[in-house]
């Protein structure tokens, strides 16, 4: 929310609200705990000792570097799926939207110049699912809020110095000439119109920062009408919104008792929203958005009440766990399939 650490209790109404979307969106019971432990070793401790209780772990607005740690710590010791929502529901989301995006403006993911503005908890890891999705590393120009992030900087740490491009810093404003798309988790401000006009054809603009996204919408819209624009809120065309990620993923996770979230089962939702979001609309869910949505530069990603996203995410999710080898349980899929159809 862009409000910094204000202590555990402040967060409160956060974890009550996703819990709740967990029961609604399919029918899981989740339950908040807000842990009052600013030491990394300590919050792994504290997390491990609670595994008895749970089928899974949904952690929730933990900072960069340390959330890599810690989740990286507690995948290792825990024998239940562990997920940095913040992380990994933006990577999953947004790289749906990029091999839609890719697919209307026939331009091969492999060949573009990406330009990060951010390099925290959910820049990162969507960059990581970007580049199992295709791009090329040596493509991917990063900014944090010191600059360029190259292979000289001292302050890197060891999750973002592998992004480090060249000997020396450039600017933003260099870095976006040319630039096939840009992918903004930083802060309100950053996107200029200037710097939108340097971009190449046919651009591709995620400005995710919440709650104000890096440029208005309106603005990049009258800048640039050849756009595909993305940003986290409801209010505008194509939102990149965890709710389509975390319900589902654990959906299928605990159907078949996983024992972890692979690399390969986030990109399974990926590829689950991004075909669900090619296929014609259901009436129902025009209705609710008061709209006729249908796969276009404006409508790259499912909504959030289309309920074939319950079915066909968890599916994929289930699917891969099994491919994996981390299912814990035998699962015979169509059965599974008929079950939550019926569930809907």
């Amino acid at each position: 929310l862009g409000l910094g650490n204000i202590g555990a209790e402040a967060s409160k109404p956060v974890m009550e609200g996703k819990s709740v979307l967990f029961k609604k969106f399919d029918g899981i019971d989740a339950f908040d705990i807000e842990i009052n432990e600013k030491d990394p070793d300590k919050f792994i401790d504290i997390v491990i000792s609670l595994e008895p209780t749970f089928g899974g772990i949904n952690l929730e607005d933990i900072k960069g570097p340390e959330c890599f740690y810690i989740e990286e710590k507690l995948i290792e010791r825990m024998n239940i799926p562990v997920f940095h929502d913040d992380q990994h529901g933006t990577s999953v989301i947004a790289t749906a939207g990029l091999l839609n995006a890719c697919e209307i403006i026939k331009k091969d993911i492999s060949s573009m110049n990406i330009v990060a503005s951010g390099a925290g908890a959910a820049a990162i890891p969507t960059l990581n699912m970007f580049i199992k999705a295709g791009a090329d590393i040596t493509k991917i120009n990063v900014f944090n809020s010191t600059g360029h992030l190259h292979e000289k900087r001292t302050d890197l740490n060891r999750y973002n110095k592998k992004f480090a491009q060249g000997k020396s810093s450039m600017t933003l404003d260099e870095a976006m000439e040319g630039a096939d798309l840009f992918l903004g988790l930083s802060v309100k401000g950053v996107l200029t119109d200037k710097l939108l006009l340097k971009m190449a054809k046919n651009p591709i603009i995620f400005a995710l920062a919440n709650p104000d996204p890096e440029i208005d919408y309106e603005t990049a819209r009258k800048t640039r009408k050849d756009a595909i624009i993305c940003t986290g809120r409801s209010d505008y065309p194509n939102q990149i919104n965890n709710v389509l990620g975390f319900p589902f993923i654990f959906r299928g996770v605990l159907d078949c008792n996983a024992s972890r979230i692979t690399e390969n089962m986030k990109f399974a939702a990926s590829k689950a929203l991004s075909d669900i979001a090619k296929k014609r609309v259901p009436d129902n869910v025009n209705k609710i958005y008061n709209s006729n949505l249908k796969f276009s530069k404006n409508y790259i990603i499912p909504k959030p009440f289309d309920k074939r996203v319950y079915v066909e995410e968890s599916l994929a999710v289930l699917k891969q766990a099994i491919k994996d080898n981390v299912s814990r349980i035998d699962i015979d899929i169509k059965d599974y399939e008929k079950r939550i159809r019926k569930n809907i």
